[in-house]
């Protein structure tokens, strides 16, 4: 049976991490310390994997039922999810967050 905003809203930490089931590998880790976070289990390659999805509630269900359909349409184009949203994350760490032309320094030291 699916989660429910109230189900996930009702549970409460135990005494160690549990998982409540959403379906197609989606599910919630509820921690001791009363932290819950959105899991997606999954399997590429006959090796199974972990995708970290995000925190409930800055990830609500439904935005995390949209990002398990985006891993799992991933997956159908042979694309390891895990792998794409590292590339992601170096990609922008990489960019620069302001175009050089926009830095002070670089107005100022062209003025002298």
């Amino acid at each position: 049976m699916p989660l429910t905003d109230t189900a996930i809203r009702a549970a409460k930490a135990g005494d160690k991490p549990y998982k409540l089931a959403d379906g197609g590998g989606l599910y919630l880790l509820v921690n001791p310390t009363g932290s819950r976070l959105w899991r997606l289990k999954y399997r590429i390659e006959g090796k199974e994997k972990l995708l970290a999805i995000g925190p409930y509630p800055d990830v609500t269900l439904a935005k995390a039922r949209e990002r398990r359909d985006d891993a799992k349409k991933a997956i159908i184009d042979g694309a390891d999810p895990s792998a794409l949203k590292k590339q992601s994350r170096e990609e922008a760490k990489a960019a620069p967050s302001l175009p050089l032309s926009s830095s002070p320094w670089c107005i100022w030291g062209s003025a002298l």
